[in-house]
């Protein structure tokens, strides 16, 4: 309803107290206070009712330019500080700033535009090969609610491109994101090239893999310019004030110890992996293999239900939800953390309100076809070979239909993919799957995002990426199941999505298949084209909530690291 307030209805559930009068108690404590306190609180509570006849009332004391400035801006700022405190949600963020960017719409008939006016300038991008945007968008979001003006490219951004854009509206900064450790490498590329060019504007990188030492100490080495890691939209904010204030240039950082990080010891698997023309991304340290020598033959290898791909449509979103995460989804995409809650409060939070959100956005996704879950999956005889895993064709075994090549890890577990199958002279089985939930899950984000709906916006991003992991969970349970195997599942779903089940589903990326390339192969088998599944000239898959993988059923098949 147009009424409903999340904050209220949060009063109301853990105080006892009855909305209507919190709501009325709320509207006479703003009225009572003075108008530049009033209009900042309805920033910092994301309260738009009464907004437009507080602004009418203080364009009759202000410029539209003093109230934006000196009065909302500075609602903004108790926001970020709010945030960085662990008091507010990132959820309630971003309905702050929908309040805010409401505000600035309402006074911008009264505004004289003038050259100079904005706080600063800043180009950012997603860089080559990388389709994710969300952390850039939130960047976004903030720096511009608060008095920024951002030029905000896109996904997959050329360094040319970047460049391009910064000499036709000189900046004062550029800012470079990343979701993927193949990001950071095309990062430092790009400032490598920028030396070249003798471009020295600062430079602001943030992203998942990246890390404040491989920024501030290897980054900073290289770059003739300012360079600046923000890990995250207010960091970035910060960064943003220090170089428009002209602080002085930050110098590069010596490692605090010898000893490599895990990110940096990843980041270095990836360079190495560079030499190559391969690519990858880090597997948790904890998630390690069994040793070469202890892995068992002794099993009962499944016989292949049929050969060949499958396509698997009609899928009901409704069906996909106890395969969703919602862990995942309530905390690390959506940001509704615990932070200073009991444990009691955050989950009587969750069950009452972000769960019933959840189910609705879900509803309105599958009747309106925003998320459309489709897959393919199919079953090849294989046989090891060293470190090469050979795929047989289905129509004539004598004939090689996809060979997939896999690192060994070195040292004495010299663990490897290949290591997992049948050794005997007999073919075992493999099965292969690739699945996506559509490309209108991003055109609806960003229509989202554009229309300054920041909330809907980043729920609807998160359940889209969490709901192709669902997607994923729930073709290879129907993989296990028809090779006969899924009576080792875990009965409880949490312990299911931490690989309680026989067998492993792996992602090409991590360090075990890290080249993204022989997905080419993997959706050539499965005839993804038929599926709208492509790969961008960096082997991502398009849509970007897509996965796939190659699925192991050997019982001591689990993640490991490289």
């Amino acid at each position: 309803t147009e009424d409903y307030d999340p904050l209220t209805r949060f009063m109301e559930l853990f105080d006892g107290v009855d909305a209507k009068s919190v709501r009325a108690s709320r509207a006479e404590e703003l009225a009572a206070l003075p108008l530049g306190e009033r209009l900042e609180r309805r920033i910092v509570d994301g309260e738009r009712g009464g907004l437009t006849v507080d602004l009418d009332e203080a364009l009759t004391e202000h410029s539209a330019l003093e109230i934006v400035n000196d009065i909302l801006l500075d609602g903004m700022k108790t926001v970020g500080e709010l945030f960085g405190s662990g008091q507010m949600q990132l959820p309630f963020v971003l309905q702050s700033a929908e309040v805010m960017k409401a505000a600035v719409a309402f006074l911008e008939p009264h505004m004289e535009r003038a050259s100079g006016e904005s706080r600063g300038r800043i180009v950012l991008a997603t860089v080559r090969g990388d389709v994710h945007d969300i952390g850039k968008n939130l960047v976004d979001i903030i720096l511009t609610n608060n008095g920024y003006t951002v030029f905000n490219l896109g996904i997959k951004q050329p360094i040319e491109r970047i460049l391009e854009v910064a000499e036709a509206h000189r900046p004062d900064a550029i800012g470079m994101s990343g979701l993927l450790v193949k990001s950071t490498v095309v990062m430092r590329e790009n400032l490598e090239e920028m030396n070249r060019r003798g471009v020295v504007l600062p430079v602001i990188l943030g992203g998942a893999a990246l890390t404040r030492t491989y920024v501030e100490a290897d980054c900073r080495a290289i770059y003739r310019g300012p360079l600046y890691y923000a890990k995250d939209a207010f960091e970035g904010l910060e960064v943003m004030q220090e170089v428009v204030a002209g602080g002085a240039k930050p110098e590069a950082r010596a490692r605090k110890s010898s000893a490599l990080s895990a990110a940096a010891r990843a980041l270095e698997a990836v360079e190495e992996l560079e030499l190559g023309k391969k690519n990858g991304r880090p597997v948790p340290e904890e998630l390690v293999g069994v040793e070469r020598a202890r892995i068992r033959r002794d099993i009962a290898y499944p016989a292949a239900p049929f050969l060949g791909p499958r396509l698997v449509e009609g899928i009901a979103l409704q069906t996909l939800l106890p395969y969703i995460n919602e862990t995942t989804l309530f905390q690390f995409q959506w940001g509704y953390r615990r932070k200073n809650r009991s444990t009691r409060e955050h989950e009587r939070f969750v069950a009452e309100e972000v769960r019933p959100l959840y189910h609705a956005l879900a509803k309105r996704c599958e009747e309106e076809r925003i998320l459309v879950p489709k897959a393919a999956y199919g079953f090849w005889r294989c046989v090891p070979e060293g470190n090469t895993l050979i795929l047989l064709d289905p129509r004539d075994e004598g004939r090689e239909a996809a060979r997939f090549a896999f690192p060994r890890q070195k040292g004495k577990k010299g663990l490897c993919i290949s290591d997992f199958f049948r050794d005997d002279g007999q073919p075992d089985v493999i099965a292969l799957q690739v699945v996506t939930v559509g490309q209108q899950a991003s055109e609806t984000a960003r229509e989202w995002f554009a229309a300054d709906r920041y909330q809907d916006y980043l729920h609807l991003h998160g359940l889209s990426v969490e709901a192709a992991e669902g997607l994923a969970e729930y073709v290879h349970k129907e993989i296990r199941a028809q090779l006969g195997i899924a009576g080792d599942d875990a009965r409880d779903m949490r312990a299911l999505f931490k690989q309680g089940y026989r067998g492993s589903r792996y992602s090409f990326g991590y360090p075990a298949c890290p080249n993204l390339a022989d997905q080419e192969a993997l959706l050539a088998l499965l005839g993804a084209e038929r599926l709208g599944i492509t790969l961008s000239d960096e082997h991502q898959l398009w849509p970007e909530q897509s996965t796939s993988a190659l699925v192991v059923h050997h019982p001591e098949a689990k993640y490991f690291t490289i």
